[in-house]
């Protein structure tokens, strides 16, 4: 930690004039859950299931413990992190698309992380709630700038839903083999990746990323995951075989912890300077020269049967992950957090009226099935 101390001493004290409304910032919550809704409403009709809106599929549902770090500076120390302690978290390994497709549709990775157990001032919407969730993507930076761009983005992905499995295989054939030869001139495209062009890589070798800031106590933050088990880091660009197999990604996972516990570390960059590390341009990756991830906590996952019908109605159908379900003291900020709150409720509400089931915030995970 102390190679790192100098960028412990400035970091910026949130100012609430460093969120700026975009124009017309309620017209775009609107179209974001018309959106979501459509995209919810459209795969419920084909399979009489309800779904998430996005990130449908889960290819793993982990319990394991967080333990915070003893001995963090001040300015790490802070919300969850504040002193030394474990927690429960369950995990769900997912891909983007709202509609359940063959795994040869290789979009980004998904990593929803839920502590149980926190204490502290509720953001709005999760009063009486006793979970801190995070919410990850592989990849440092959000697709687009901010909520406009943003809603764009949701309604192709909405225009798309549910049609032509197969020629979506074929799509992200193209796109895979597109992204593969700008990578190999120093160039990564983020919307051939978000299309299809991910390339179809094991989900457990990935570092995740928050993408967008939240408080961290009196300043500002992005956190990210990152594999620290050698187990995992093997995996990194490891080629998962989906030869005959839609699931093959949920198998692959399985297969691992089957044979294997995992860690990951939780890691903090705070904000160190506006201009190179802005609040509301969610698309700009935050130099980490400028501020690096520090260490806050670890995750530890044991040998445990990763997926399993009863889990997943348990999470799937039963829970919801949203950057709005925690502590104030990690509230999200920008616009593309603001307008996250509002359709994240509007879709988790669509799914429990449709599955004719309760969703609620877990106060424990000790009844979660095998």
């Amino acid at each position: 930690m102390q190679s790192s101390d100098r960028h412990l001493d400035a970091p910026v004290v949130y100012d609430p004039a460093f969120e700026t409304m975009e124009p017309d910032e309620p017209q775009t919550e609107a179209g974001l859950i018309d959106a979501l809704t459509k995209i919810s409403e459209t795969v419920f009709r084909h399979s009489e299931h309800a779904q998430r809106a996005v990130h449908a599929k889960s290819h793993g549902l982990l319990r394991g413990e967080i333990e915070v770090l003893p001995g963090l500076p001040t300015a790490l120390a802070q919300g969850v992190f504040a002193r030394p302690a474990r927690y429960p978290v369950l995990m769900r390994l997912s891909t983007s698309p709202g509609d359940v497709l063959d795994d040869k549709v290789s979009t980004p990775r998904g990593m929803a992380i839920k502590i149980v157990g926190v204490e502290g001032a509720r953001l709005p919407g999760s009063e009486g709630a006793v979970t801190q969730d995070l919410v990850l993507i592989n990849g440092p930076s959000f697709s687009v700038s901010g909520a406009k761009k943003f809603l764009g983005n949701l309604k192709l992905l909405a225009a798309t839903t549910d049609k032509a499995p197969e020629l979506k295989k074929v799509l992200s054939a193209v796109l895979r083999g597109a992204e593969s030869m700008l990578e190999s001139a120093g160039i990564e495209s983020s919307k051939l990746i978000a299309l299809g062009g991910h390339p179809i890589t094991h989900p457990l070798g990935e570092t995740y990323y928050s993408q967008v800031p939240v408080l961290f106590g009196p300043y500002m933050a992005k956190i990210s995951v990152a594999p620290v088990s050698p187990e995992l880091q093997a995996l990194d660009g490891s080629p998962v075989d989906l030869k005959d197999n839609p699931d093959g990604l949920r198998d692959a996972v399985i297969g691992f912890f089957g044979a294997c516990e995992a860690q990951w570390e939780v890691r903090v960059q705070l904000c160190t300077d506006l201009q190179k590390m802005p609040i509301e341009d969610a698309a700009v990756v935050w130099p980490e020269d400028v501020s690096p991830f520090l260490p806050v906590a670890r995750i530890t996952v044991p040998r445990q049967v990763a997926w399993s019908g009863p889990r997943s109605y348990a999470v799937d159908d039963g829970m919801s992950f949203s950057p709005w379900h925690g502590i104030a003291e990690h509230r999200p900020l920008g616009s593309v957090m603001r307008v996250r709150r509002a359709a994240y409720e509007v879709s988790k509400r669509l799914r429990a009226a449709h599955n004719g089931r309760s969703i609620d915030e877990p106060a424990s995970l000790d009844d979660l099935p095998d």
